[in-house]
C-alpha cells in the first residue's frame, strides 16, 4: 500500500471518532434538547418505514408471484419484530426471508 491510501484511511478513522465521540462531549455537562431526544425515539421508526415503502413500490401485482415475496417478507419482518422487539433482527430476519422465498429455499 502506498503512504496516499494509508493516510486516507487515517483521516477517515479520525473523523469518523471526532464524529461519533462530538455529541457524548458535548451533551456530558447538560441535557441534550428536545429535539434530539424525539429524534433519538422516533427515528428507527421513520427509517423502517421508508425503507418498507421504497422496497414495496415497484411490486408487480400483475404477473406471478403477485407481490407474494415480498408481502410474506414484510410480514416475516413485523412478526419478528412483534416477537423480539429488535430492529437489527427484525430487518436480517426479514431479509432472508425474502431471500430464500426469491431462490426458491422454501420450494414455492
Amino acid at each position: 500500500m502506498n503512504s496516499y491510501i494509508i493516510s486516507a484511511i487515517v483521516v477517515m478513522a479520525v473523523v469518523n471518532y471526532f464524529t461519533r465521540a462530538l455529541p457524548f462531549l458535548f451533551f456530558r455537562s447538560h441535557m441534550p434538547p428536545k429535539f434530539i431526544i424525539f429524534l433519538e425515539e422516533w427515528f428507527p421508526p421513520v427509517i423502517m418505514t421508508i425503507l418498507v415503502f421504497y422496497s414495496l413500490k415497484d411490486i408487480d401485482f400483475q404477473s406471478a408471484p403477485y407481490g407474494a415475496y415480498e408481502l410474506l417478507g414484510v410480514a416475516g419482518t413485523v412478526g419478528l419484530h412483534l416477537l423480539l422487539k429488535n430492529y437489527l433482527v427484525s430487518i436480517f430476519g426479514g431479509t432472508l426471508l425474502y431471500m430464500a422465498l426469491v431462490q426458491g429455499w422454501f420450494g414455492v
